[in-house]
């Protein structure tokens, strides 16, 4: 990749968020007065400009194989960026406070592409042995869990366990004739009980059998229907006369004893 003057210009006044910004102090290289820059950090390099608002930085810091450090000098908060090598130069920047100091030698120390590789690879690591514990967890499967199927509820688990009801049965007269179901062809049980049918499902237990009517007791019956009426008026009749009779013997006590 090839960077040059207008390239760096644009990346360090455009719109893309900086991972750090403010004014620092930097020590000359060959004087070793200290001058107010305004720096501005965003992935591994280190733009400084003359003014906060100045269209074109005055240089960069490519952060690559460098250490940050803390240093000694007449200048409060101040901290060094060092490159390995003998011709290598050294930053000397120094912050108006100590919170200051303390967040450009974080942001300066995380911003170099080998750090961010050795997060990335501590990251894997981690993720691996969380897989390998969750695969352990699971009894050593590693087959992908299957499409998540809802739990039954309780009232389908009781309605699994009931057995199936008889179907509903037709009715003679307002009662119900248990042969008239399904299956009515086949022979009656006669043991007593209920019993299954062949599907495992409850069998109804058998009805008594129906009580045949003589003629003769047909006929007394009817005659009864028959005398029912006029039986009925001759008890109303003696109750009425009863009734009478009570209430003149009632009105006779009340008036005393005839003089």
């Amino acid at each position: 990749m090839k960077l040059n003057e207008r390239s760096l210009a644009f990346y360090a006044t455009c719109d893309s968020p900086a991972d750090n910004a403010g004014f620092l102090y930097k020590r000359g290289e060959r004087h070793t007065a200290y001058h107010r820059r305004w720096f501005v950090l965003k992935g591994n390099m280190l733009f400084y400009f003359e003014e906060r608002d100045s269209r074109e930085p005055v240089g960069v810091i490519v952060l690559e194989g460098c250490n940050v450090e803390l240093c000694d000098s007449a200048e409060g908060f101040t901290f060094a960026i060092r490159f390995g090598g003998t011709k290598s130069r050294t930053y000397v920047l120094a912050a108006e406070s100590q919170a200051a100091m303390e967040s450009w030698v974080k942001s300066l120390s995380r911003a170099s592409f080998d750090y961010m590789r050795l997060v990335v690879r501590e990251l894997e690591k981690q993720l691996q042995e969380m897989r390998q514990g969750l695969a352990g967890g699971c009894g050593g499967s590693q087959e992908p869990p299957g499409p998540w199927k809802p739990k039954p509820s309780g009232l389908e688990q009781s309605r699994e366990r009931l057995p199936a009801l008889p179907a509903i049965l037709p009715k003679e007269n307002g009662c119900a004739v248990w042969n008239n179901v399904l299956g009515a062809d086949q022979a009656p049980d006669t043991s007593g009980c209920g019993g299954h049918d062949e599907e495992e499902n409850p069998r109804p237990p058998p009805l008594p059998p129906r009580r045949q009517v003589s003629n003769g007791e047909a006929a007394s019956a009817g005659a009864a229907v028959a005398e029912s009426p006029s039986t009925f008026c001759r008890l109303h009749e003696q109750y009425s006369r009863e009734m009478a009779r009570l209430r003149q013997d009632w009105q006779q006590r009340q008036r005393g004893p005839r003089p």
